[in-house]
């Protein structure tokens, strides 16, 4: 009886009703107010264009030309993430995610990333290179002139300062530097963390990334000038990484059984480690710089020595034994809660390893 008076009350369906209002047959009263609100929505959203399309349009259509896409950039070298703290002779044997997604974004760069790398695909001509880097520079600056820049930029409280941390010389840090030189002369670096094992390293990476040239080196703290000839409007091309890439797989820094060694022989010196007191403590972020001739200092009267890098972090730890093993040089052998184990090798390793130095 329900059904039929139902059917009697209603009148049937046409075509012309296409938004019908049924609460008992509808699944939310929510679900039919939003397509109303929606339509108001999209009514005032329309109104807004019709008092201001114009205006709007135009700066989508700026925007949408502004970007030309692929990106083509005339930087000799190859695009990395992090310069200073890459070895290219090191190959990975893994990746942590596939190497067709570029840090760049899908097609907005005309290289091809690698995995590590987007490799320049033009050959490069060192000599051109060298005199185009000479006429940016211009005339050496005068003592007077590098005194004055460095008594302008050197103070911590300097606005022009770019902080370089444990990724060393980025890729996105090239275009900071030419943005800051869009208004200063030179720009304070402020180095932290690993790089600061190695600033010879650094300071190469700087000068040869950005063309321009060190002229303040005291402990971690580097001013690095423009050149008198710096054009802000003729700067390079630097296309940004939109995302920091994984960081590839390589082979395990420490072997079960160190080259020279027998089993018990690295057991030993494992243990003896341990045991030993620090050589010195580091803290995290910290300067190193005098950390490479403290542990050689430190191997002149110790086979094996200790360094305690507590709260530093164990990733930072690993980059640590890196770097002391190809500046000292020794073998890590052990890295155990957040303690680093050098061993100095064989004394004619020793021999043969500083011979190779003298000669170079």
């Amino acid at each position: 009886m329900l059904c039929v008076s139902r059917l009697l009350s209603h009148s049937p369906l046409s075509d012309e009703d296409d938004d019908i209002y049924d609460p008992p047959f509808s699944a939310t009263s929510k679900t039919l107010l939003k397509p109303r609100a929606g339509r108001q929505h999209k009514k005032k959203n329309e109104q807004k264009k019709a008092r201001g399309g114009k205006k709007g349009s135009s700066n989508v259509l700026d925007s949408r030309n502004a970007l030309n896409f692929p990106v083509k950039s005339d930087l000799p070298f190859d695009f990395k993430y992090s310069y200073s703290e890459t070895n290219p002779d090191v190959k990975p044997i893994g990746f942590r995610e596939p190497p067709r997604f570029s840090p760049f974004g899908p097609g907005r760069l005309d290289r091809k990333w690698t995995g590590t790398s987007a490799p320049a695909e033009e050959s490069v001509d060192s000599e051109k290179l060298a005199e185009q880097r000479n006429k940016v520079l211009g005339e050496p600056l005068m003592e007077e002139e590098i005194a004055e820049l460095v008594e302008k930029y050197r103070h911590s409280d300097c606005s022009r300062q770019i902080n370089l941390g444990k990724g060393g010389v980025t890729h996105n840090m090239l275009e900071d530097i030419h943005n800051h030189w869009k208004r200063a002369e030179a720009v304070r670096i402020k180095c932290l963390g690993v790089p600061t094992l190695d600033m010879d390293n650094v300071c190469f990476h700087l000068e040869d990334k950005s063309g321009g040239m060190i002229i303040y080196r005291q402990s971690n703290v580097l001013l690095l000038y423009r050149g008198r000839n710096y054009d802000p409007k003729n700067r390079p091309v630097i296309p940004l990484m939109l995302w920091k890439p994984y960081a590839p797989i390589y082979p395990k820094l420490v072997k079960p059984v160190a080259d020279g060694l027998t089993f018990d022989e690295a057991k030993e010196m494992r243990n003896k480690g341990l045991n030993s007191d620090p050589i010195m403590k580091l803290t995290r972020n910290g300067v190193y710089v005098n950390v490479v001739d403290r542990v050689r200092d430190a191997f002149k009267t110790k086979e094996v020595v200790r360094l305690d890098c507590a709260h530093v972090g164990t990733s930072d730890c690993k980059r640590i034994g890196v770097k002391l093993r190809d500046l000292v040089p020794c073998t890590p052998i052990l890295f155990k809660d957040e303690q680093i184990i050098l061993w100095r090798g064989r004394n004619d390793q020793i021999y043969s390893s500083s011979a190779v130095e003298l000669a170079t």
